[in-house]
């Protein structure tokens, strides 16, 4: 289960990337996927659960050493 403060944590970060984007005018592919990580953080969807389990993931992948 996601707790609140994780959720909230990821939806600011997503957020932020989103607003520079959004001012850059643009977007590629990877900054899509930014973009819809923030709706999915942000809306607390059902599917946020499989969703965060990739982020995660995703993330310890990167920063494993």
């Amino acid at each position: 289960m996601i707790s609140e403060g994780t959720a909230l944590t990821f939806a600011v970060i997503f957020g932020i990337i989103t607003v520079l984007l959004v001012r850059s005018r643009d977007v590629r592919a990877w900054e899509a996927v930014c973009v819809g990580l923030f709706g999915v953080y942000l809306g607390q969807t059902p599917v946020i659960h499989t969703i965060h389990g990739l982020v995660t993931w995703t993330i310890t992948g990167f920063s494993h050493t």
